[in-house]
């Protein structure tokens, strides 16, 4: 038995002892380790060794910067499921360091002074964000300037909303999501390939050019001044300057103009065969954008063109310069911009209709081509690739303080209808015109999703489809 064992053994069986003898015990036993609630021994600690001749002023517990580092560290950066860093900076995006890099450079541009312009036209605040050199690199559209924000500049939609509430805005939208509604285009169009959308993510600015409240432009006249003149009690202060607006950032394309000045040209003078077909091609993609999202604001003047004309090959030999294998083609690209109105939670019903604009194009009544029916009809006829556009959407639109999962739910059933009849209308090759003309459905997901004991689950158990069939006051506008 050893020493330890014998003194637990005296402890319970010998009863009470002498000092004397506990005493002589504890000389000649070590102490035994402490016991732990549970039963069992703890480990004992490690001796300390006083080291006389260490040089104490050399310890990393004398440095100057010891008294500064936090004891439990800095927490760990975590990432949302959209490769963004939830901890430090809002506008990094791990996924897109290019993105990430064109941002920073807009942040150091209004720290330099060169703040972001207000577009005049629209009716929200929108501005053309800068680089160094003062060239447009972006369009930031904060959700406060939004039609329906507190903070909208544009007086003349604020006597519009006030006087006239019944023709100001659209029911079947919510309100103050345009931003998320620019990015969610952007999601959509970047899962089906269609590349018409310019890269859009949500990210937050603060700038001078931008509409604060006066309460706000005073507290940070006054952190600043306090800052100046009394730095032990500016430095307290978790900002300085005015407070940062969250909103969509979608990267500026150069060299567009509004569809609606190349389609008059385009009336007088016809496009080759090659750029007629590359046109025909990408009009399609855009079709497609809007319908799935259901744009209520495709007019022929936010939707641009870039048209460069035939230029000559000059890498090809010019011995013969009647050869009209030299000259380059037409090269003719679409830019699918403001789609801040879009995703409604149902369809139009009220006063108006908020047709799609393009539909009265020529290049709306032919069928949609082969090509576009191999790269689209695979994609949204899966159901599961569907879904996945819906969760990605989630992630975003849950980033909103006032996100309601129920609204968005409504969003989603709208959005499965019109992928519902896209889908059915390539099968029967018809034409955008006709599909705008096809009946408007909503699918809903069931909250039980046949999830009965023994049944095998299929897609029918998990939606309901049904039929819309109110419809608005006027039907032209």
């Amino acid at each position: 038995m050893s020493s330890t064992q014998s003194l637990l053994f005296d402890r319970q069986n010998s009863g009470e002892r002498s000092p004397q003898e506990l005493q002589s015990v504890a000389e000649r036993e070590p102490t035994p380790p402490p016991i732990s609630p549970a039963g069992q021994v703890s480990p004992i600690l490690p001796d300390v060794i006083f080291a006389p001749h260490a040089n104490l002023e050399q310890s990393h517990l004398n440095s100057p910067t010891r008294e500064k580092t936090p004891l439990l560290g800095r927490p760990k950066t975590r990432l949302n499921s959209g490769g963004r860093e939830l901890c430090d900076d809002f506008n990094v995006f791990s996924d897109d360091p290019e993105f990430t890099e064109i941002v920073r450079v807009a942040e150091e541009a209004i720290l330099h002074g060169i703040y972001p312009q207000r577009i005049s036209q629209g009716s929200s605040g929108s501005y053309f964000v800068k680089n160094l050199q003062g060239k447009n690199i972006a369009v930031f559209k904060p959700k406060s300037e939004e039609p329906y924000g507190h903070l909208n500049p544009k007086w003349t939609k604020w006597m519009q909303k006030t006087c006239f509430p019944c023709c100001f805005g659209r029911g079947c939208l919510v309100a103050n999501q345009g931003y998320l509604s620019e990015a969610g285009a952007y999601i959509v169009d970047r899962k089906l390939q269609l590349d018409v959308v310019p890269k859009t993510r949500v990210v937050k600015l603060a700038s001078d050019t931008f509409n604060y409240s006066p309460v706000d432009r005073a507290k940070s006249k006054t952190k600043r001044f306090a800052l100046e003149k009394f730095e032990s009690i500016g430095r307290r202060f978790n900002r300085i300057g005015l407070p940062p607006k969250v909103g969509s950032f979608q990267l500026f394309v150069s060299g567009f103009k509004d569809a609606d000045f190349w389609l008059r040209r385009f009336d007088t003078e016809a496009l080759p065969e090659s750029t007629s077909q590359s046109f025909q091609l990408q009009f399609e993609r855009l079709v497609i954008l809007d319908y799935v999202i259901r744009n209520t604001d495709r007019g022929n003047d936010n939707w641009l063109i870039r048209y460069d004309k035939s230029a000559v090959d000059e890498e090809a030999g010019m011995e013969d310069s009647s050869d009209w294998s030299l000259v380059k083609p037409p090269e003719i690209n679409l830019a699918a911009i403001d789609n801040g109105l879009a995703f409604p939670f149902k369809h139009p019903d009220e006063w108006r209709t908020y047709p799609y604009h393009w539909a009265w194009l020529q290049q709306a009544k032919s069928p949609f081509s082969q090509a576009t029916k191999d790269a689209i009809l695979p994609k949204l006829s899966d159901m599961n690739f569907v879904e996945e556009v819906v969760e990605d959407l989630r992630t975003l639109f849950k980033e909103d303080k006032g996100f309601d999962k129920s609204l968005f739910e409504k969003q989603m059933s709208v959005m499965r209808g019109q992928v519902l009849n896209l889908c059915q209308a390539m099968r029967d090759d018809k034409s955008p015109v006709q599909l705008v003309q096809m009946p408007l459905i909503t699918v809903e997901k069931n909250r039980s999703g046949g999830k009965e004991p023994g049944r095998v689950r299929h897609h029918s158990d998990s939606f309901t489809q049904s039929f819309h069939s109110k419809a608005p006051f006027f039907s032209w506008c």
